[in-house]
């Protein structure tokens, strides 16, 4: 069986931002909630000022420390067999251990009803004319098929590797497929010729914004370029 991961070449990053957006339109995330962002620092002083972009996401650890400390380990949080750390939201006791535990603050909470914005006559005409079986007009029917389509109220949620799109569309994450610069690569770790593994060898790895003895399958290679 596949076990997928990502490599982030940090040399081909542009920091473009494309990522974000992408993986928000695709996952329909509600405003304030981020599963793909960036951190940004600095060196320097001015005017001899440097600084790094590295983005960051759900890292989908071997050894998570959110599936460890969850209460229902295994029935919310699981590891799957492909490599992927996801959720099952029915399965949640909505504890928040998961967004305490996460070393990289990768999960989320909503506390709130998603995409409020939209839930107004407005935004009924807007899903009517789009045919959205929801009111949301950012509604996926595709994102509905391994998860929840809408965001319930009081639930933690994070990157899922675009399961989805990975394992029921055979298409990449959407932030890998709308990658200008193809910084990101997806692919099968258990496949010597994936062009993963042939990235990973070619490239230098190391541990940036690695915490801790985690196992993370998302690599960083390379040194983001900012001149």
């Amino acid at each position: 069986m596949a076990k997928y991961g990502m490599v982030i070449d940090l040399a081909r990053c542009a920091g473009c931002g494309a990522c974000v957006m992408a993986c928000k339109a695709e996952n329909n995330v509600p405003k304030g909630v981020k599963w793909a962002n960036y951190k940004v620092e600095y060196s320097g002083e001015f005017p001899n000022v440097e600084f790094s972009y590295i983005p960051t996401q759900c890292n989908h650890c071997d050894d998570a420390p959110c599936v460890e400390g969850c209460p229902a380990k295994g029935e919310a949080l699981y590891y799957s067999d492909n490599g992927m750390t996801l959720l099952n939201p029915e399965e949640c006791v909505q504890c928040k251990a998961c967004v305490d535990n996460c070393p990289y603050d990768q999960m989320s909470f909503n506390d709130e009803e998603a995409h409020e914005f939209w839930r107004d006559e407005k935004g009924e005409e807007v899903a009517e004319a789009a045919g959205s079986p929801e009111v949301v007009p950012y509604y996926n029917p595709n994102r509905a098929l391994t998860y929840q389509g809408v965001r319930g109220v009081d639930y933690p949620e994070k990157c899922t590797f675009c399961d989805h799109r990975v394992l029921v569309g055979g298409k990449e994450p959407a932030c890998v497929e709308a990658c200008p610069c193809k910084a990101r690569i997806f692919g099968d770790q258990e496949d010597p010729d994936s062009e993963l593994n042939q990235h990973l060898e070619q490239n230098e790895e190391h541990d940036a914004g690695v915490l801790g003895d985690t196992e993370p399958n998302v690599f960083y290679v390379n040194e983001y370029q900012n001149k």
